[in-house]
C-alpha cells in the first residue's frame, strides 16, 4: 500500500544551503543578494560552484558584468542579513540600513562578509541562460573558513550552523557520521 499522496508540481523539495552572493557594481559599491540555488559540480580536475539566479537582481547583473562573486554561507546568526538583503533591491540604492562588516577577497576583487564562517571566492567560467534564470558555473579561486573551525578530519556542518532553505528557513540539528559508518556486516 502506497503511503504517499500526489501534491502536484507547485511544491519543491530542493533542500539547499543559503548563501549571500557578494559583488561590486560599476561604481565600486557593495551588493549582496540571498541565493539558495547553489550547488557544486566538477570540471576535469577541480570543483566548481554552480549558482542560479532568477530575475533582474542587481547582484546578477554585477556577476554578468564582472564575472566575479563571493558566496558567503549564511549561518543562523545571519538571518537578519539574509532577510534584509532579500527584502531590499540593489536597484533602489546601496543596501546600508543594516550594519555589517565586509572585506575584499584574498584572491579576487569581491566583497566577503566578515561574519560568514565559509566563503567562496569565484570567477565565472560559463553562463547558461534558461528563461529568466541564469546559471553561473564558477571556478572556485579561494575558500575562506572561520579560524576557530577545524576541517582536517572532514566537514561537520553543525560547526557552521548553516541556514537551509526549502520554502522556509531551517537549521541542521546534529552530525550523524561519515560515509561507511552505517555499513552493516552480514
Amino acid at each position: 500500500m502506497n503511503k504517499r499522496k500526489s501534491m502536484g508540481i507547485q511544491h519543491s523539495m530542493c533542500v539547499q544551503p543559503a548563501f549571500l552572493i557578494g559583488t561590486y557594481d560599476e561604481d565600486g559599491n557593495v551588493n549582496f543578494a540571498p541565493i539558495t540555488w547553489v550547488s557544486v559540480t566538477c570540471d576535469a580536475d577541480h570543483y566548481m560552484l554552480v549558482i542560479s539566479m532568477f530575475g533582474t537582481k542587481k547582484t546578477k547583473q554585477n556577476v554578468i558584468k564582472t564575472k566575479q562573486l563571493s558566496a558567503n554561507l549564511v549561518s543562523t546568526n545571519m538571518l537578519y542579513l539574509m532577510d534584509y538583503f532579500g527584502s531590499n533591491s540593489g536597484h533602489n540604492g546601496i543596501k546600508d540600513k543594516k550594519s555589517y562588516d565586509y572585506s575584499n577577497g584574498e584572491i579576487l576583487h569581491v566583497p566577503t562578509l566578515d561574519i560568514s564562517k565559509w566563503v567562496y571566492e569565484c570567477e565565472v567560467k560559463t553562463i547558461v541562460h534558461t528563461g529568466d534564470s541564469d546559471t553561473f558555473f564558477c571556478d572556485i579561486k579561494n575558500v575562506q573558513i572561520d579560524n576557530d573551525i577545524d576541517i582536517s578530519d572532514g566537514i561537520d556542518l553543525t560547526l557552521f550552523d548553516p541556514v537551509v532553505y526549502s520554502g522556509q528557513y531551517h537549521s541542521i540539528g546534529k552530525h550523524l557520521g561519515k560515509i561507511g559508518d552505517y555499513i552493516k556486516e552480514d
